[in-house]
Formats: C-alpha cells, structure tokens, sequence
C-alpha cells in the first residue's frame, strides 16, 4: 500500500502545483519572459519539499534544490539553466532571477558558481540574506579547509541581524564559532536555533547534541535539552613522542595537534586535538567530540589517516617548517594504542 499511497500524494502535489504555477507561466510568457525561467521555477517548486531535508542534514541548511525532471514540457535541469543564463545577459539586474540560478548551482553541487551568482544578488540587493547565507555556504564548500571566516563570517552576523530568525543563517554561524573555538557562543547560536525546529525531528536531535559538545568544550556539563554525545562512539588512542634528534628544535609556546581525516574525502579533520608541545610525550583519545565541523565527524569514516604535527605558528593549516609524524591509515574501529613518533620537518 505505501507505493500506492506515495504516488498518489505526488500526483496530487502535482495537480495542485500545476494548477497553482501553469497560469502563472502563460501569463510570464505573454510579458515577454523566456520559458527557462519558469520552467525552472517549476523544477524548484516541486524539488524544494524533497531537497530541503536532505541538505539540511549534510550541511546544515533548512533549504535546498534537487532538480526533480517533473515539468511540463520536456526540458532539461540544463536547458532550462541555459535560458535563465541568457535572460540574465539580457536583463542583469534581475536580482530574484541570479538568486534562481544560485539557488540551481547550489542543488547541482557547483558551489563556485553558486557562490558566483548570489555576488550578483548582493551587488543589487545587499540587504538580502539569502543571498547573504547562501554566498557562505558556498564559500565554505568551495575552500578546502571549509573554514566560514573573513567575508562569510561577517555576511552571516549580517544575516541573522537582520533576521534573527533565519534557521540556515543560525546553523551556519554556530558553525564558524565552532570552527574558531568559540564553543560557548557557538552553543549561545544554536540554542537560539533550537525553538525554530520540531521537537524530536532528526535536525533538532543534531543541534541538541552539537550544542552539548560545545557546552563539553567549555567545561561546562550538557545542558538538560541537549542529547550528550554516544558513549559508544570510536575512540582513536594515539600515543605520541618526538625523535630525540628534533627535540632541539621545539620551542616554548608552541602547539601540538594530533588530528585523524578522512583516508578519502575532504583534508578538513574529522578529529584534531590541541596540545602544548611542551606536554610530549603525550596520550591523546581521538573522538567524534573532537570535529572541527559538526558534520563531520570520526564516525563518519570507516579507515582515517592518523597523524601529528607541532606548528611554529600555532595554526591549524600546516605551514613549511613544522615538525610532523604520522601512523598511516588505521581503522576508525580500532582499539588498539596508535603510536606516532614526530620525526620529519616538512618542507
């Protein structure tokens, strides 16, 4: 019955767009409007319920497009961007149809050229948040560190200033708090967040648990509200020496990281911890408490390369001259101590 009962509802949601948006583009097209653009309003139409949910939960956006092929007339995701693309040549300053076409790029994974077209959006309307939000999510994707920082950071206090209720916009700032070791802001964010969402729905379970990590890292207990991260999570225990012939070469009030990321994916760590170098040799437990974005995490991979670095600047991005060592790839599963000895410079 649940097939049955699936496609009857989309056929229903169907009609009732149909009937709501058809009249809408006969009348665009009588003002002279290309078909591209509302046949592309119709794909986001009928992909926005479907494609919300599930960006939400790999980025931490309430919004998303999933280009769905249901249309009324046979055009391509591609052709209908074509001729959006060619409107917009003609008519620059429509601000609504870059936003369209940001909005597209975004469903289509080209965040560059996202990010791209909601500049355009900004340079004609520079109020608009979501225009606003949308260009530091983007950013964040395209860098390699996806770090939200500089000009993302300042369009999303911007954002949420303006609408204090902007979900994407709360989610995302709590993130870059996150990222900077601003935890108790970071918790401050999201708890504001937390009122908007439905009670016991997937994403309200996930911010409740980012923000007790976050009240961990301040040394603070999980508030009452928050689910306390899994006990029964990995647990990475990384033993850590330097080669006696680097010991020279340490000085005081430099950092240690030890750190475990993905044997395939993005270099960002799914687990970093931050020590004095002072403190070698040193024991370090990697856990998913310990991710520099709250979705990405250690549980997320099945093998990481485990590694350690001492920086001469203190940042977290490796710079020439550090002192670095590293364990290879181990299962994320595995219980047994990682030994790393610190014994090359890189160059």
């Amino acid at each position: 019955m649940k097939p049955v009962f699936y496609l009857a509802a989309a056929a229903m949601i169907a009609v009732a767009l149909a009937l709501l948006l058809v009249p809408l583009i006969r009348q665009g097209r009588r003002q002279g409007r290309p078909r591209g653009v509302f046949v592309l309003a119709l794909l986001v139409a009928f992909a926005l319920p479907l494609g919300a949910v599930g960006l939400y939960l790999l980025i931490g956006t309430p919004v998303a497009l999933n280009g769905v092929q249901k249309q009324p007339e046979a055009m391509s995701i591609e052709q209908a961007v074509a001729e959006l693309q060619a409107h917009l040549q003609a008519e620059p300053k429509d601000a609504q149809g870059w936003l369209l076409l940001a909005q597209t790029y975004a469903s289509l994974r080209k965040s560059a050229e996202a990010r791209d077209a909601y500049e355009q959006v900004l340079n004609l309307q520079p109020d608009n948040t979501a225009a606003m939000v949308g260009w530091a999510e983007s950013d964040s994707i395209v860098r390699e560190d996806h770090r939200i920082e500089g000009r993302s950071l300042e369009l999303l206090e911007r954002a949420v200033q303006l609408e204090p209720d902007n979900q994407r916009g709360l989610w995302l700032l709590g993130i870059s708090q996150f990222q900077h070791d601003r935890y108790a802001e970071a918790a401050t964010t999201w708890r504001k967040l937390q009122p908007m969402l439905e009670p016991g729905s997937a994403v309200a379970k996930a911010v409740a648990e980012q923000i007790a990590v976050a009240d961990t890292r301040t040394g603070h207990p999980p508030a009452p509200q928050g689910t306390p991260v899994a006990a029964d999570g990995p647990a990475l225990q990384v033993q850590v020496t330097l080669a006696p012939a680097l010991k020279d070469q340490v000085k005081v009030g430099e950092t240690l990281f030890v750190y475990a990321r993905a044997e395939q994916g993005p270099p960002m760590p799914l687990a970093v911890a931050r020590l004095d170098a002072a403190a070698l040799p040193a024991t370090v437990t990697l856990t998913d408490a310990m991710g520099m974005a709250p979705q990405l995490k250690l549980s997320s991979a099945a093998r990481v390369f485990v590694g350690a670095r001492i920086s001469r600047s203190g940042q977290a991005i490796a710079q020439t001259g550090d002192l670095e060592g590293d364990a290879g790839v181990v299962e994320v599963a595995s219980k047994a101590p990682i030994k790393i000895e610190i014994d090359k410079v890189r160059r």
